[in-house]
């Protein structure tokens, strides 16, 4: 599949399911973890001009910038921004329509600091260092970068379907009209994501929770 047919097929997947898309942080055993996330999220952009890459509905807009000097929260899906707008937010928080994959669509500025939550499992593997390298050109030095994500729990995660030939897993997902979706998810470990994110990564951190990962560093 071409990288322009993943996107499309991603926009459209989350698309049509953004109206109950947070049902999800509603698990019961998934409760414990996203309380402490949720908590620790906003120390590290306390003071910072922050960049959330495909933010979704919004989850975790209020938590990362309760603290931070504004916060720019971009997705490709109108009807997934217009659930965030929605949430009762800080007010250093603006939104833009920017595709997560290309960056195109983001305004002509520098960041502190980068958030993508729920967004690592969805870029191809052979793309996530040219990725990376393309979110961190726009960052200064110093910025502080975060990246949550899902870790695979067999008794609370969508069974893997198949496996690529580059090594990316997939999950069938079914939407509430019946339609059955196929969508690259990939749970990576510590050592493998920290190995992606190139020289200018410092003193990088990975926490992890029983049904989460959280990946922190900073830019020389």
């Amino acid at each position: 599949m071409t990288q322009a047919a993943t996107t499309e097929s991603l926009r459209a997947y989350y698309a049509q399911r953004a109206a109950y898309y947070e049902r999800v942080y509603f698990k019961p055993e998934r409760q414990a973890d996203l309380r402490a996330m949720e908590a620790w999220l906003g120390g590290p952009f306390a003071g910072r001009d922050v960049l959330e890459i495909a933010c979704g509905t919004g989850w975790w807009t209020p938590h990362g910038a309760r603290d931070a000097r504004s916060w720019l929260a971009t997705d490709l899906n109108p009807e997934t921004l217009a659930v965030a707008r929605t949430k009762p937010l800080p007010g250093c928080v603006r939104f833009a329509e920017v595709d997560a994959y290309t960056l195109d669509g983001l305004p002509a500025q520098r960041f502190t600091g980068a958030f993508a939550g729920c967004w690592w499992s969805h870029v191809p593997l052979a793309q996530l260092a040219p990725w990376l390298g393309l979110l961190h050109a726009r960052l200064d030095s110093g910025a502080r970068v975060v990246f949550l994500d899902n870790s695979f729990v067999q008794t609370s995660s969508t069974p893997l379907s198949r496996r690529d030939a580059d090594g990316n897993t997939y999950q069938q997902r079914t939407l509430d009209d019946g339609s059955v979706h196929e969508v690259m998810k990939n749970f990576p470990s510590g050592n493998a994501a920290i190995a992606q994110l190139g020289p200018r990564a410092c003193d990088a951190e990975w926490i992890a929770y029983e049904h989460y990962w959280v990946l922190s560093y900073t830019l020389s």
